[in-house]
């Protein structure tokens, strides 16, 4: 799937393997390099004095001379120097990192019907199976990315692709996003972006599929109960006779601890929800109740075959969700109704303004943490300044903020030009056609066929298809990588990189049974690291409560995102006049960062 395939110029010390959607002889890297900076440099300069002339001057056309001021400020040749100097320096070093593999996991042209790909919003046969010369006309698209073969692209329905173009999108910050690879694959040569995803036939697919569906079956069993309830302990049971499930496990088994969660430093320690998806947030002279409007309990989509149909061919059903009272979160149900309507990067600012903001002693329901900087910030201990357009409050905001754009372009690529990997819902017609008519013998793993979790689904519903807490199924962009999962990792690189993760939370809570209050918790320290990972784990695994996105999605796009900041971080250091000396903290992995 991935075009890596353009001959290389070995006359150009920068030429690299072209991207889809560039002409011939045009390079992403060489776009970046110096001179093309530089031509790009003059020519944003010459536009902007075009546009600049008529106000300066009085005049009204572009052709009068204009000389503008000698750059007097700093020394030298001048500020005007530095800036620039900065901005090669930064391109320089990110032209000079190596250029990734991007491998796919073979299913495109493994299955002539396209069976093992993600073809939703398509026309499909009666089968569920696309048509191929319409997924001709998307390969085309991709391949050449001309805007005007994306408009040709042959759908379904009504619905339309999710921003595919975006995957082709340039930043002038950070690593660009075809060439972003995740440790420990840069050890490779050359490196690896990420790994395929998981293949159709695989039992590493079946068992996430098996972890998805019982996922659906317990969206209305709270957390906390998951030790005591019956169908938590089936659950618990089969994942732990899986041939391949990678989430955590203690003692080498899946426990109620770890059930539906990530293994992330934190991520398994206490109650299953964030800190930061529960306490108040202070949001300056206002403050949000982070209490969700959730949905009715019980309530699944696409459980019968004519819906599934018609929504892989980007159709409507007609129906909609039906909100319940405002609750905390306590359940999947609860944390599906968040990631469903989210800002991409709600979470992650809530979660900002609560570490900034200190503790209001006459309102302890206020808040804020005040939690204190990453010891590497600049201003700790200055006796005549503090940090703010710098190292501060505004600063910190904003640029948790900004990653969460770089992070989608950087998914977006992977998910249209690399991977396409189908989506749980479409991975459930194929177990449902299997089972019922025996479409595709030999291609789908036993642990899923045999399932106790996809019988049940049967029991339930009458068909084996996957249960989607939203009417609509999936979003209209295929799986791998994925946007929230991303975006997660992106905005809490940030902020574990500017606020001291070892900092214990004051006065944790929990939901109550019902949703309508916080309790207090007090069974295990929690930190702001951990708490910080937790979240980015509650919103991926978020995803997969709702049954539109996959263990592996959420496990490499965490990566994918915290790569994306440390570039951002990277690349903003040598911007700044402070004596600043980088800051250190804890990668997904458990891996010191230093920055």
């Amino acid at each position: 799937m991935a075009r890596n395939d353009q001959p290389v110029d070995p006359t150009d010390p920068i030429s690299d393997s072209a991207t889809p959607g560039e002409q011939p002889g045009f390079s992403r890297r060489k776009f970046l390099g110096a001179s093309g900076l530089a031509a790009a440099t003059v020519a944003a300069g010459t536009a902007g004095l075009v546009g600049l002339e008529p106000l300066v001057k009085g005049g009204s056309t572009a052709e009068a001379d204009f000389t503008p001021e000698p750059d007097t400020a700093g020394p030298g040749s001048g500020r005007r120097q530095q800036s620039y100097d900065i901005r090669v320096d930064a391109a320089e070093y990110n032209r000079e990192l190596p250029v990734p593999t991007h491998p796919d996991n073979g299913d495109e042209g493994r299955y002539p019907t396209k069976i093992g790909n993600y073809t939703k919003g398509l026309p499909h046969n009666d089968f569920g199976e696309v048509n191929l010369a319409a997924y001709g006309t998307l390969l085309h698209a991709l391949d050449t990315g001309r805007p005007a073969d994306f408009n040709a692209i042959q759908l379904g329905g009504s619905r339309r692709l999710v921003n595919p173009q975006s995957g082709l999108a340039f930043d002038l910050e950070g690593t660009d996003s075809h060439q972003l690879f995740v440790p420990p694959l840069q050890a490779t040569s050359p490196p690896v972006a990420l790994p395929p995803a998981p293949a159709l036939a695989s039992a590493e697919i079946a068992g996430e599929a098996v972890e998805l569906y019982w996922m659906s079956l317990l969206r209305d069993t709270n957390f906390n109960e998951y030790a005591t309830s019956p169908l938590a302990a089936q659950a618990i049971a089969n994942l732990n006779t899986l041939t391949k499930f990678k989430g955590p496990k203690q003692g080498g088994q899946v426990t109620a601890q770890t059930l539906f969660r990530d293994d992330l430093p934190g991520a398994t320690k206490g109650p299953y929800v964030s800190q930061f998806f529960l306490l108040p947030t202070p949001f300056g002279a206002q403050f949000v109740d982070n209490r969700v409007r959730t949905y009715v309990p019980g309530t699944d989509y696409l459980t019968n075959f004519g819906d599934w149909k018609t929504v892989q061919n980007g159709g409507s059903t007609g129906l909609s969700n039906t909100f319940d009272t405002r609750r905390y979160i306590r359940n999947g149900r609860d944390i599906t109704a968040f990631v469903h309507v989210d800002v991409l990067f709600q979470a992650y600012f809530n979660a900002c303004l609560i570490l900034l903001t200190p503790p209001d002693p006459t309102d302890p329901n206020f808040g804020g943490i005040g939690a204190p900087f990453n010891p590497g910030n600049p201003y700790i201990g200055n006796p005549t300044q503090e940090g703010f357009g710098t190292f501060g409050g505004p600063a910190i905001k904003t640029l948790m903020c900004e990653v969460a754009d770089r992070a989608l372009k950087a998914t977006w690529y992977q998910k249209w030009f690399v991977h396409r990997r189908l989506r749980p819902e479409e991975y459930g017609g194929l177990v449902h056609l299997q089972l019922t008519q025996n479409r595709y013998p030999g291609v789908l793993h036993t642990d899923i066929l045999n399932s106790p979790a996809v019988a049940k689904v049967f029991n339930k519903y009458g068909t084996y298809l996957h249960p989607q807490a939203f009417p609509e199924g999936s979003p209209i962009h295929p799986s791998y990588t994925a946007g929230h999962a991303t975006v997660a990792g992106a905005c809490v690189t940030i902020l574990k990189a500017v606020f001291d993760e070892n900092f214990v939370i004051p006065n944790p809570v929990v939901a109550s049974s019902n949703g309508l209050s916080l309790q207090p918790y007090s069974d295990t320290v929690l930190t702001v690291g951990g708490e910080l990972n937790k979240l980015a784990s509650n919103v991926a695994t978020g995803r997969h409560h709702a049954g539109v996105h996959w263990r592996s999605d959420a496990y490499w796009s965490l990566r994918l995102g915290q790569q994306v900041a440390i570039s951002i971080l990277r690349d903003q250091r040598g911007t700044y006049n402070e004596n600043f000396n980088g800051y250190t903290f804890t990668g997904f992995d458990n891996e010191t960062i230093t920055i």
